[in-house]
């Protein structure tokens, strides 16, 4: 038998796929070539099918794919625990906006940046969806890296250290989606930040552009009992009401948190196609409440996951962030049956990758999509002993027990030490941001 050829073979002692959906493959085999999956078999076949180039032998880990984060603000990694315990307005209007004002810059979002994208990857994250100022270099961060990402351009009505007004946002931001044009693991996203910051003239706008150029849409929305009260007051409609009637919602649309939610919000959802991106540890940090995650997923809302930025959360573990998802949708609904295994991980991996539009290439281990894989060791005290490995991945594992890493067969993270990055040098420029930002507080 002549055999194939491959650049990689994973030998694994569980594989879940996520499609087919609640699959657990047990002492099966991974083969990559040029970048994509090429196979998915029992380990005996696949070692007489192919010759590789390199075999890894995971003997107690479970390969998944690779963890979608589908929201994150990378840069804020740099205001990591810097104004906690405090309430969504006085958090954003007191404390970080003041400080985004004196201290983001394009040296500020490139190492903040890194810093994200080296925690993502040790932990498991091979995409991330993001909207933060300077984008250009969150984009040049990602390209350098190797990392899969939306990069979503923020539009605001009011001047930011990157842009003067809307127009300008919007302007520089189709620069930026010029420039990384058919690039392999870069997507440019039009990212107006709330309905509370952006006027109706520029959502139509970005709608009309959106459109025509069939472009994500990322944006906050209802992320709080006093955004959705101030939207009806001053608009007479709810926030995402507003949307519609604007062009705005579609299924390009990515709406991020939709805490506050009720019956016809979601009917909106379900006819506009439009996702929901759960933020659960940022949402209960800030005391915003509980998303009704499992009622949207009932109703065919695909339902994302995401992190938020580490000024919100205070991690940007993917693992952490399943887990409570799962527990918070339990005990919302008072229903230990809600958000079980399998759907968490879905939320985590597929949905991810249909929210922003990616799912032809990510979110399974499927022959033809790109080799984004994240391997998780449970072989440790601390997932001893094992009766169900998707379970321990979501109640029990964490990002230290990520242990290799690939975004389109590339290993980024090999037996848990990055690759790319000099960590000492990430970790010094961290911790200067760190006494130039303690030393001269914001205003």
């Amino acid at each position: 038998m002549l055999q194939e050829s491959a650049d990689l073979l994973i030998n694994a002692r569980w594989i879940i796929p996520v499609i087919p959906e609640n699959a657990v493959f047990s002492d099966c085999s991974v083969a990559v070539r040029d970048g994509l999956i090429v196979a998915i078999c029992p380990r005996g076949e696949a070692q007489r099918r192919f010759k590789a180039r390199e075999t890894l032998e995971l003997d107690n880990h479970a390969l998944l794919p690779g963890l979608v984060n589908a929201h994150s603000h990378a840069a804020m990694t740099l205001f990591r625990g810097y104004a906690d315990d405090l309430d969504l307005h006085s958090w954003l209007n007191d404390h970080i906006w003041p400080a985004e004002g004196r201290w983001v810059s394009e040296d500020f979002v490139r190492d903040g940046s890194e810093l994200a994208i080296a925690e993502m990857l040790r932990g498991g994250t091979t995409t991330f969806a993001d909207m933060y100022f300077f984008p250009e270099q969150v984009a040049l961060a990602a390209h350098t890296h190797g990392m899969r990402c939306q990069v979503g351009f923020p539009v605001m009505n009011f001047a930011t250290a990157w842009a003067r007004d809307g127009d300008e946002c919007i302007h520089k931001g189709l620069a930026l989606r010029d420039d990384y044009k058919g690039h392999g693991l870069v997507n440019i996203a039009f990212a107006p930040h709330a309905p509370y910051t952006v006027d109706d003239r520029l959502f139509e706008k970005v709608a009309m552009y959106a459109n025509e150029l069939d472009t994500p849409i990322h944006i906050h929305l209802h992320e709080s009992r006093a955004e959705v009260a101030d939207a009806v007051r001053d608009t007479g409609r709810r926030p995402i009401a507003r949307l519609r009637d604007l062009g705005i919602l579609s299924a390009n649309t990515q709406c991020v948190h939709m805490v506050v939610v009720d019956d016809e919000d979601i009917a909106l959802l379900v006819d506009s196609k439009a996702h929901a991106v759960h933020c659960p540890k940022s949402n209960m940090k800030l005391g915003n409440g509980a998303s009704p995650v499992q009622r949207m997923l009932n109703d065919g809302v695909n339902v994302a996951l995401g992190t938020d930025g580490a000024a919100s959360n205070n991690s940007l573990d993917m693992f952490s962030e399943m887990q409570f998802a799962s527990l918070l949708a339990k005990n919302a609904g008072a229903d230990p049956t809600a958000l079980d295994v399998h759907q968490t991980l879905r939320m985590a991996t597929i949905n991810g990758a249909r929210a922003l539009g990616m799912e032809s290439r990510i979110g399974s281990i499927e022959p033809g999509k790109a080799a984004d894989l994240t391997a998780v060791d449970l072989g440790g005290i601390g997932q001893q002993p094992l009766y169900n490995p998707a379970s321990q991945l979501v109640y029990s594992a964490s990002a230290t027990n990520v242990s290799h890493v690939w975004v389109a067969g590339k290993k980024l993270l090999d037996s848990g030490v990055l690759t790319g990055f000099h960590l000492p040098d990430l970790i010094a420029k961290a911790q200067q941001w760190q006494r130039k930002i303690a030393r001269q507080p914001a205003p």
